[in-house]
């Protein structure tokens, strides 16, 4: 989880018509309750934070002491990567039934890793997300003694979906590990969402200024309000004020970031760098009233 980066985890995208789309409800897993921290300066490590991403989404060397790897494929679309691999266990998920879904990462021995890095918080965070892009999840799930995750989750339409494991090894650097997940049931194919710059969810209207642009930084700065008025008492989420989950259309190609430093709203602010043109889905999670909601966008990076 990366405070005040870049949105850099992508690469050649899938054309897509520009626009934004509708907010989700309360697509994240439980709150786990923890002292919260405001969002670190822009720049700035929280601790148990990453630096700055290089152009695949991965932390430059840090006060963690993180290397800078050199340009590779965007998180999320390996299942194994640097020695580690994402191995879920087999479940049996059905759409609209809640269920267990439990997975383990293993080092380049086979042997599941029991050690990790704090980060924001936690010391791994799940996202999982069916691949026509209508439904996300955010969870915490939570480590056995012989390193196996395991979380309990319902997903409300069956399908193909993609599970991102994002952590850091104790020493190592971080990573976004990938695998599929079916969720058996009737699968119905959603229509895209109906382009514009405003989603509402829970009340909530989250309005979205700015557009991702193929090779440099561009500004994203999102707007919250209710009843007409200016959401300015936002709660710290895992030390930040809101966070940013970008899935590209078609591989699902991921990354978690985080906002610049700034008040607690209405607006949370955001740079992010498309390396690519095409078609991107927007997760925003953000926090009032001691719930965290989920704003759901799509855009066009041209």
């Amino acid at each position: 989880m990366h405070t005040g980066v870049k949105i850099t985890a992508f690469a050649a995208a899938l054309a897509a018509t520009f626009g934004t789309a509708y907010g989700v409800g309360a697509g994240v897993g439980p709150v786990v309750a923890e002292e919260e921290r405001p969002a670190a300066r822009h720049g700035e490590r929280q601790p148990g934070g990453h630096g700055e991403p290089d152009a695949a989404g991965h932390g430059e060397r840090n006060a963690g002491g993180h290397d800078a790897p050199a340009a590779r494929a965007p998180g999320g679309l390996q299942v194994s990567e640097r020695g580690h691999t994402l191995a879920l266990e087999p479940s049996a998920l059905r759409a609209g039934e809640r269920g267990e879904l439990r997975f383990r990462v293993t080092d380049a021995h086979g042997r599941a890793v029991t050690a990790y890095e704090r980060e924001h918080g936690k010391e791994l965070h799940l996202v999982l997300a069916s691949r026509d892009l209508t439904v996300y999840r955010h969870l915490h799930p939570v480590r056995g003694a012989d390193g196996t995750w395991s979380t309990p989750v319902e997903l409300p339409r069956a399908g193909d979906y993609r599970a991102f494991a994002d952590f850091t090894p104790a020493g190592g650097a971080a990573l976004t590990l990938g695998a599929d997940l079916a969720v058996s049931g009737a699968y119905r194919p959603a229509a895209p969402p109906a382009p514009k710059r405003v989603a509402e969810v829970d009340g909530y209207r989250v309005e979205l200024a700015g557009t991702p642009a193929p090779g440099r930084a561009a500004a994203l700065t999102l707007r919250v309000s209710r009843d007409g008025r200016p959401v300015t008492d936002l709660q710290p989420y895992l030390g930040a004020y809101g966070h940013l989950v970008a899935l590209r259309a078609g591989d699902l190609a991921y990354l978690h970031v985080h906002p610049h430093e700034g008040p607690a709203g209405p607006e949370v602010s955001f740079t992010a760098t498309a390396p690519s043109p095409g078609a991107y889905r927007l997760f925003l999670d953000f926090k009032h009233d001691g719930k965290v909601r989920t704003a759901a966008f799509t855009v066009h990076a041209h």
